[in-house]
């Protein structure tokens, strides 16, 4: 018996690995994202199974678990897919296996199609260092937020979109990383109508504003170059000094510059109270 996380097709059922088909046929019962979509799955393999099937989503992860893991002590073989990718991966499975791992029973991953990973090599930015930041928050404020945390990251960033929201998602990650920032939109991939836009944000904005966007959404951005924090950082805090020798208070003077430096006024404070206590 063992808890069997397996990796499947993004698109392409010809992308699934031989040890995802003897796991479908051979388990005892199969944790499935969508039923009717992991029997189109199955279908489209040629895979005849026995397993009884039950549903295993975001919304009932947490019930899901418990009644998963009671199959597990009972010995069962469980496996566990997602519509598509690689479970716990912004899928249900990470609650269990984490449990699972917790009480010692037998765990397995299959390997296999990641949407993160497909990305961040089509897009042909740098993949020595990247993050994966899962879904971008649905509300504006949440989201320009979400970017905001970003503004300094090094690393590739990888970031998954809704159709529907791709373009106001752009205009919030141009206010953050700025209009010349390298970028890439993976959309579709593997499935048909599978394409990828390289470019600058700006570029990327204005394809996204010339037609109706569909289907499955990836965002690849580039990081900024090492050392800009630091450099905005000392910047900004000269600036602020500048202001201040010319009689303007401190608090004038770092709004004045986060608002000159595009930066939260936090972040300027910061980086005047972090220098004054390395001047002393």
């Amino acid at each position: 018996m063992a808890l069997v996380l397996a990796a499947t097709p993004l698109g392409n059922p010809l992308d699934a690995s031989q040890r995802l088909k003897s796991a479908i046929a051979s388990a005892d019962v199969i944790a499935a994202e969508d039923s009717r979509r992991f029997h189109r799955l199955a279908s489209d393999l040629g895979v005849t199974f026995t397993a009884r099937i039950i549903s295993f989503f975001e919304g009932n992860e947490t019930d899901r678990t418990q009644e998963i893991l009671s199959l597990l002590r009972e010995g069962k073989e469980v496996l566990v897919v997602t519509d598509a990718g690689m479970p716990t991966i912004s899928d249900p499975g990470f609650r269990l296996m984490r449990d699972a791992i917790a009480e010692n029973l037998p765990t397995l991953v299959i390997p296999g199609p990641s949407a993160p990973t497909m990305a961040i090599a089509l897009s042909g930015l740098p993949t020595d260092r990247f993050t994966f930041e899962g879904f971008a928050p649905r509300a504006q404020g949440a989201r320009r937020a979400f970017y905001e945390k970003l503004r300094f990251e090094e690393r590739t960033m990888v970031i998954f979109e809704a159709p529907h929201r791709l373009f106001e998602a752009l205009q919030d990650a141009v206010a953050i990383f700025g209009e010349d920032r390298k970028a890439a939109i993976c959309r579709e991939m593997t499935k048909t109508y599978e394409e990828t836009i390289r470019g600058t944000i700006a570029d990327l904005i204005a394809w996204s504003q010339s037609r109706e966007i569909l289907g499955e959404i990836t965002l690849v951005f580039a990081g900024v170059e090492e050392g800009s924090e630091i450099k905005t950082a000392d910047d900004a805090v000269a600036r602020v000094r500048e202001y201040e020798a010319a009689g303007m208070d401190r608090k004038g003077a770092i709004a004045t510059v986060a608002d000159e430096f595009d930066l939260p006024k936090k972040i300027v404070y910061a980086a005047v109270v972090d220098a004054n206590k390395m001047s002393r």
